[in-house]
């Protein structure tokens, strides 16, 4: 048996970018052992949750082994940088038993410095945005790593982090289950209205939330034109849930609002298809937004030089806006003149992903993977 391990050590929100390939490994291999592990009981039964769209697939499933004191740290506060290494230490001898291991981000490339060299490390990524954490130098150190598309391979062929072989290139998870979980979903709000759905970064350094936030919210609940979806990336409030929980009861009385800090809504794209325009800063979900091109508009709150700078390459594709002063007519303008950019917008998509025809792309990637792990035999 070739047995390949999936370890998921992050939020909740990167489940989907990795769990469809090791499910379709599974149900394309009778020889491939497939085995989910996870840090919490919680992400262990989301990650049950998903598998349930793979009926085909079989799999086990190992929760990772810790004191009980850290695991609850971790259930109420979310894995930080030192508990997902600590986790990591404390499970070398469970990883070295697998031939493969798959993750969907950078932290377990501390495995190879905790000295589990014998499985081989692939990276399916998670998002397909065009910052540099995308591109980090480390990158090179994986043993295979699955490309969305063009855009990215071109990136990490010029820094040297890819060769030929140890990549598969045309594949996004992620869009694999979604399509599976079929959204075609009762409407979110019954008014009719146009649908914003505002998506701010959790890094302080490039979210428009410390800076903008308050401001936005406000503006939408004392308005009658859109109705707001506030889902900003998990992570914002995933070491403080009770500021979250704070905010959703502050605006629970305005129909046309409304606020999820990090339910599993927010990650599996309920909202981003749900939406009509999409208001954020730096978060890749504008990525996955232009599955359909929309209106965008885009909210500089940390005075980038963005013009000509590749990390920002989706501010293309709509307006950019240094404060939300004049958010109201922007966004009316939003609509008005997204012909001029929709043919950027397909364009970066074809770019970025490919998906002929919306067809599943996971099982090029499980089949590629697992040539490359039996080449490594």
């Amino acid at each position: 048996m070739l047995k390949v391990v999936l370890p998921f050590i992050a939020q909740p929100h990167q489940t989907l970018h990795s769990l469809p390939i090791g499910l379709e490994m599974a149900a394309r291999n009778p020889d491939v052992e497939v085995q989910v592990a996870c840090m919490t009981e919680r992400h262990l039964e989301y990650a049950r949750t998903l598998a349930d769209f793979y009926p085909e697939s079989k799999v086990s499933y190992e929760l990772l082994r810790m004191p009980q004191r850290l695991r609850r740290r971790i259930e109420e506060k979310g894995p930080g940088p030192l508990e997902k290494i600590a986790v990591l230490a404390m499970n070398r001898s469970y990883f070295s038993r697998f031939k493969g291991i798959v993750v969907p981000e950078r932290t377990s490339l501390y495995l190879k410095r905790m000295g589990v060299w014998k499985p081989r490390l692939a990276w399916t990524r998670h998002g397909a945005g065009d910052r540099a954490v995308g591109f980090a130098k480390d990158t090179r150190l994986f043993d295979f790593i699955v490309l969305s598309g063009k855009k990215i391979e071109k990136r990490l062929l010029q820094q040297g982090a890819i060769t030929p072989g140890r990549y598969h290139r045309g594949t996004y998870a992620k869009f694999d289950i979604v399509q599976r979980m079929n959204h075609a979903a009762r409407p979110l709000f019954s008014n009719g209205r146009p649908i914003v759905l505002y998506n701010p970064h959790f890094s302080s350094r490039l979210s428009s939330w410390e800076k903008f936030g308050d401001q936005i919210l406000s503006f939408f609940a004392q308005q009658d034109r859109y109705n707001l979806i506030f889902a900003p990336h998990i992570r914002l409030f995933d070491r403080d849930r009770e500021a979250g929980e704070i905010l959703r009861q502050r605006f629970s009385g305005c129909e046309n609002l409304l606020i999820d800090p990090g339910s599993t809504r927010s990650v599996d794209m309920t909202y981003t298809m749900a939406a009509d325009l999409y208001l954020g800063d730096v978060s890749s979900q504008v990525a996955e937004f232009m599955i359909r091109p929309r209106p965008c508009v885009f909210l500089n709150a940390h005075n980038a030089h963005w013009e000509n700078d590749s990390n920002y390459s989706f501010w293309q594709l709509g307006e950019v806006l240094d404060n939300p002063d004049r958010l109201a007519d922007t966004l009316d303008n939003a609509f008005l003149i997204h012909p001029q950019f929709k043919s950027r917008q397909t364009a970066y998509f074809s770019e970025t992903f490919e998906v002929p025809d919306n067809r599943p792309t996971a099982p090029a990637a499980a089949d590629a993977m697992v040539d490359y792990l039996r080449r490594c035999a």
